[in-house]
C-alpha cells in the first residue's frame, strides 16, 4: 500500500475524517495537562521567578512555527514535482496554522524578553530572522489571496516557501550561527548540561506534544475545507458552464 494513495482526494478525507476526532481528543488532554502543570505545579525560577513560566508557551508555539515551514516545504517540493493537489492545499492550510503560532511565539517572547533583557524587541540574530519568517509567512499567504489561478499560486508560493527555508533554518539555527546576541541557546539539548531543569523539562515536554498535534489537527482540518472549497467552485464553474 503506497502512501501516495491518500493524494486522492478522496481518500484523504475518508482517512482524515477518521484520525482528527482522536487526534483532537489527545491534543486537548496534552495542552490541558501539560499547561497547568507547567504554570500551577512547578515552582518558580531562582532567577527568572515566574516569568519563566511562559516557557510553556513560548517554546512550543516557536517550534510549531518553524517545522511548519518545512512541512510546508515538503508538500511544496511534492507539489511541484508530483502535481498533487492535496499537498498544494495542505502547504496552504499549514501557512494559516503557521502564521499565529508565529505570532504567539513573538508576542510571548517579547513578554519574556522584557524583564529579562530590559527591552520588549532587540534585533538579536535569532529574533530578526524570526521575525522575517513572519513576514514570509503573511507573503506567502497573502500570494496564495491575490492569484485566481489555483494552480498557479501553488506554484508561486512553492518557490517563495523554497526561498523563506532559508530564514526558518536561520530561525531555529541562529544561536549556533552567531555566537553573539541575547536570545538564549536551545532549551531542549541532547547534552544534558544545555537543558533545563526536569522539573519544567517534563511539562514542557507535554506542552509541546499538545501544540504538535493542534497543528495536524488545525492542518488536517484547513486542508478539508480548502478541498471542498476546490469542488465547490469547480461544481459552481461547471452549472455557469
Amino acid at each position: 500500500m503506497s502512501v501516495w494513495q491518500y493524494a486522492n482526494p478522496v481518500k484523504f478525507l475518508h482517512l482524515s475524517g477518521k484520525i482528527v476526532p482522536t487526534l483532537a481528543v489527545i491534543s486537548t488532554v496534552c495542552l490541558v495537562a501539560g499547561l497547568f502543570w507547567g504554570f500551577f505545579l512547578t515552582p518558580d525560577d531562582y532567577k527568572q521567578g515566574s516569568t519563566v513560566k511562559i516557557i510553556y508557551i513560548h517554546v512550543p508555539s516557536a517550534l510549531v512555527a518553524i517545522n511548519a515551514w518545512f512541512m510546508m516545504l515538503v508538500a511544496s517540493l511534492i507539489w511541484l514535482i508530483r502535481r498533487h493537489h492535496v499537498s498544494a492545499l495542505a502547504s496552504k492550510a499549514a501557512a494559516h496554522v503557521g502564521v499565529v503560532m508565529t505570532m504567539i511565539a513573538l508576542v510571548t517572547g517579547a513578554f519574556w524578553g522584557q524583564p529579562m533583557w530590559g527591552t520588549w524587541w532587540a534585533w538579536d540574530p535569532r529574533l530578526t530572522s524570526f521575525l522575517i519568517l513572519f513576514l514570509f509567512y503573511l507573503g506567502y499567504i497573502a500570494l496564495w489571496a491575490a492569484l485566481d489561478n489555483p494552480d498557479t499560486a501553488a506554484d508561486l508560493t512553492s518557490v517563495l516557501c523554497i526561498v523563506g527555508t532559508v530564514f526558518a533554518v536561520l530561525s531555529r539555527y541562529a544561536v549556533n550561527f552567531w555566537n553573539q546576541g541575547l536570545h538564549q541557546g536551545a532549551t531542549l539539548s541532547l547534552d544534558k548540561e544545555e537543558n533545563i531543569s526536569d522539573v519544567f523539562y517534563f511539562p514542557l515536554l507535554l506542552a509541546i506534544a499538545g501544540f504538535v498535534l493542534l497543528f495536524i489537527v488545525l492542518t488536517l482540518v484547513g486542508t478539508r475545507a480548502e478541498i471542498r472549497q476546490r469542488r465547490a467552485a469547480a461544481l459552481l464553474a461547471r452549472t455557469k458552464g
